[in-house]
């Protein structure tokens, strides 16, 4: 049975960094775009970060730009989310999404929450 978990989040103050790692089994990452999304209490989900299958060409959006990396290790079929210089606003619960270049199956995990203090 194909899935994701995430791992990583934590409570960590302004500044502080984090990284959040998806283990994908049941499926090859570099078959399907793997997706960060996030959602704060209150506020609608929003994308975060995407990485390419094949090619592996990765995109943040602009409020993360500059502070947030996505990576993947293909051989460890696992993607990563580095966060940098956290903000609160960066609070939320992130979830790793996987997407089939080929299909419609789609995979996402139950999330990782991330609070960040001021």
């Amino acid at each position: 049975q194909a899935k994701v978990v995430e791992s990583g989040g934590g409570v960590v103050q302004t500044g502080d960094s984090l990284t959040l790692s998806c283990v994908a089994s049941g499926f090859n990452i570099r078959d399907y775009v793997m997706r960060w999304y996030r959602e704060a209490p209150g506020k609608k989900r929003e994308p975060v970060a995407w990485i390419r299958s094949r090619a592996g060409n990765t995109r943040v959006e602009d409020s993360v730009k500059g502070r947030f990396t996505i990576s993947r290790d293909v051989d460890k079929n696992t993607v990563y989310l580095q966060m940098n210089s956290l903000k609160p606003e960066d609070t939320a619960m992130y979830y790793c999404n996987g997407l089939s270049d080929y299909s419609a199956e789609e995979y996402e995990g139950r999330g990782t929450q991330v609070t960040v203090s001021s």
